[in-house]
């Protein structure tokens, strides 16, 4: 084993004896419609014999993420195959994210059992898109496989491309740029946030239209870019054969799943989660206070990695661990649970109310209207949250809160340290003049020194003629803010904010009902925000005891 194999070692603390092995580099893999994906194995030195193995599909390179988790886990003694997915490095036909994982990954799979290195038994693993593709197989393998372990992923991926139906467009733009440009300058590079490409970036998702913003970007089109924003009125239907989110829990696999509360895909992620436990399945979930590949979740992600596939390839003994383990911010502690949401969480109304307040004792008997006019061509911006590159996580809201198009409520300093752990909600009653316009709810934490630190959000774009509506034909927004683990300090404030828009992360509304992707012509939307006895506009935080 070289230097550098044994110092990651032992940064990830590994410190058993790493076993030997060799590679076996462009295995040629045969789909069914003749396109040929390259693949590499990674196996004990001498004959060839029946092994279960680990597969890992991945469009970012055999030889990037590939070798980092190929040569880790065969120095832990185990078979593995990492292929390159279709229309990457090497591999024939074209790269069409996430449309084509389900039948490739079945060819291989099917393959991959035929070979005289395989006993048939077969676990998968990766994050992010590596994870998409473990979804893409294992509801539909057969004989299913032995585990799974799908990190920062989700088993359907248009609520985090669309969340609340908004274009999730600044995460979308920086993973356009690394696909688009990662085998040019290769597949970590195409994935830093230099100075240069934050420019461009913002340049890109500022003009219109945004069909094109892919070239700015890249300097060359990327088709996904053009799925992407020419199908943002019509995603679901578009996306539906990467959608894996039907799956039938008591066929699954025993699935490991690590996460951030700052990750992009938490939500959905946590949705499947709950899924595959109310199934009967065998899951467990570990979430840190970390964005999506933090490197701070690097060592965790590895060792359960490596702990569940000793578990279910090798007979190794369960661990004992809890089903949920998660970590509470600024409480610093690691808490176990059952199950999520957690049972102990008690779900607690905290009302708008007038003059700016945020009150836990009810709505008033008064029924007040706040009013903010959104202007396109001034999207209300924001900073932080689950992004893909910096900045993240939390940042001061007050710059923002301080606009004319941004409604702030505020509550009392809390009496004591008041943990937030499970599922976070919002209910607005508004009006736009067009109908049209999206719904940006924010909860933050205010410390004695006038600071907002966002702890979570959510966004939601209105439909009209799809909306609920109060008797008096206000329209009643029910949203889902990102759940959360969070203890806000005593002396502290809990904050709302509430906006049109929270540009560029999520897409601006253009104010008018023209295509996402070829929109040029924006129009302000203005906004009453009703909210008393009879519009009881609140959020829902879960006390956790």
């Amino acid at each position: 084993m070289g230097i550098a194999a044994r110092l990651v070692d032992r940064q990830l603390g590994f410190d058993d004896p790493p076993s030997v092995y060799v590679t076996d580099d462009s295995l040629r893999v045969p789909m069914s419609d003749g396109v040929e994906l390259l693949a590499t194995l990674y196996r004990a030195p001498g004959p060839l014999r029946p092994r279960p193995t680990v597969m890992m599909r991945t469009p970012y390179g055999r030889h990037g993420l590939g070798t980092m988790i190929g040569s880790l886990l065969a120095r832990r003694g185990f078979q593995v195959l990492v292929q390159s997915t279709r229309g990457t490095f090497g591999s024939g036909g074209q790269f069409r994210p996430f449309l084509h994982e389900r039948s490739d990954g079945l060819d291989t799979l099917a393959w991959l059992r035929a070979q005289e290195w395989s006993d048939g038994r077969v676990s998968t693993v990766g994050p992010s898109y590596v994870g998409h593709t473990q979804w893409a197989i294992a509801p539909y393998a057969d004989p299913g496989l032995v585990s799974m372990n799908a990190d920062i992923t989700a088993s359907e991926f248009t609520s985090t491309f669309y969340p609340g139906g908004a274009p999730g467009l600044l995460n979308l733009a920086s993973w356009v740029n690394q696909i688009g440009r990662q085998e040019r300058i290769g597949a970590v590079t195409g994935f830093l946030a230099t100075p240069i490409f934050s420019r461009r970036k913002r340049r890109a998702v500022e003009s219109l239209p945004l069909q094109a913003a892919d070239v700015a970007l890249t300097g060359a089109p990327v088709v996904f870019w053009r799925d992407f924003v020419d199908n943002a009125e019509r995603a679901r239907e578009f996306w539906a054969p990467a959608e894996h989110d039907g799956f039938d829990a008591a066929a699954m696999p025993p699935v490991s799943m690590v996460t951030g509360w700052w990750d992009l895909f938490l939500d959905r992620q946590l949705v499947d989660f709950a899924a595959l436990q109310a199934g009967g399945a065998t899951a467990r979930i570990t979430i840190g206070a970390w964005t999506h590949g933090d490197r701070g979740s690097i060592a965790t992600t590895a060792h359960e990695m490596v702990g569940w596939l000793d578990r279910h390839l090798n007979g190794a003994p369960d661990d004992g661990r809890a089903p949920v383990r998660v970590y509470v911010q600024h409480a610093d502690r690691w808490t176990d649970l059952p199950s999520w949401p957690p049972p102990a969480a008690v779900p607690t109304r905290w009302h708008l109310a007038a003059g700016g307040r945020l009150s836990a004792d009810g709505p008033a008997t008064e029924d007040v209207a706040d009013r903010f006019v959104y202007d396109p061509a001034d999207p209300t911006p924001t900073v932080g949250g689950p992004m893909l590159q910096p900045p993240s996580k939390q940042h001061d809201n007050r710059p923002t809160e301080a606009r004319d198009d941004v409604l702030v409520f505020t509550g009392p300093p809390l009496a004591t340290d008041t943990d937030l752990l499970g599922e976070v909600g919002a209910v607005v009653y508004l009006r736009t003049d067009s109908g049209l316009g999206d719904v940006f709810v924010r909860l933050c934490d205010v410390d004695p020194d006038g600071r907002s630190l966002n702890i979570t959000d959510g966004m939601h774009r209105l439909r009209p003629g799809s909306e609920a509506e109060a008797p008096d034909g206000t329209v009643v927004v029910r949203l889902a803010l990102s759940p959360t683990g969070y203890r806000v300090r005593a002396g502290h404030r809990l904050r709302v904010q509430i906006a049109g828009a929270a540009f560029p992360r999520f897409a601006r509304h253009h104010g008018t009902e023209d295509p996402v992707a070829s929109a040029t012509t924006v129009r302000p939307i203005r906004y009453e925000v009703r909210h008393g006895a009879d519009h009881p506009s609140h959020v829902l935080l879960p006390y956790h005891p």
